[in-house]
């Protein structure tokens, strides 16, 4: 297999989160053509396409880095675009530093342009619906437990022997708000 440097004019790396998308344009040879960032929305998603179309017209790659691009890279395959997923860089602990997002961009870039072996990205669809579904049924087996051992609780701490009734916990008399009126009889044909 031919590594992803021969196969490219260049290379759009991204950096995904939550809520924003850092993005370089790389040449085959790990130039930084230009850098940008944008909203992790639809409107975030057009902006990159349009910015990888400026400065890498002809075949590109998309590289994400990040656990949160499934929506960016749901819309780079509808879009046609290659994409491929790099493992996060290994990185020393910034105490107290900003994370550099660029940084993290060229260094998946270069990653992707030596390497054999790509990995495809997340997509919505099947999996995205199977990892909800495991999510839901993960939910509800935890709350039935909660619950299995909340009744548990309530009988290992009941008494023994039901209280006796005395006048005041005996059921309400006829006349009483909390008895409903009796119904009145249906009427004969």
């Amino acid at each position: 297999m031919a590594i992803l440097a021969e196969q490219v004019d260049g290379l759009i790396g991204v950096d995904t989160h939550r809520d924003t998308l850092a993005a370089a344009a790389v040449s085959p040879i790990c130039a930084v053509l230009a850098s940008t960032d944008a909203p992790a929305n639809a409107r975030g998603y057009r902006r990159l396409l349009d910015f990888a179309r400026q400065h890498i017209p002809g075949r590109r790659c998309w590289t994400l880095e990040g656990i949160g691009g499934a929506g960016l890279a749901s819309f780079l395959d509808q879009a046609g675009e290659q994409v491929v997923e790099v493992c996060q860089p290994k990185r020393a602990a910034n105490r107290g530093e900003r994370k550099t997002d660029m940084p993290d961009v060229i260094q998946a870039a270069k990653e992707a342009l030596a390497t054999e072996h790509l990995i495809q990205p997340r997509l919505r669809g099947e999996r995205e619906a199977l990892r909800v579904l495991l999510a839901t049924r993960q939910g509800a087996v935890l709350s039935s437990t909660a619950v299995i051992n909340q009744l548990k609780a309530l009988i290992v701490s009941a008494p023994d022997k039901p209280p006796r009734r005395t006048a005041e916990t005996q059921a309400p008399s006829p006349g009483h708000p909390l008895r409903p009126a009796p119904r009145p009889p249906h009427p004969g044909p």
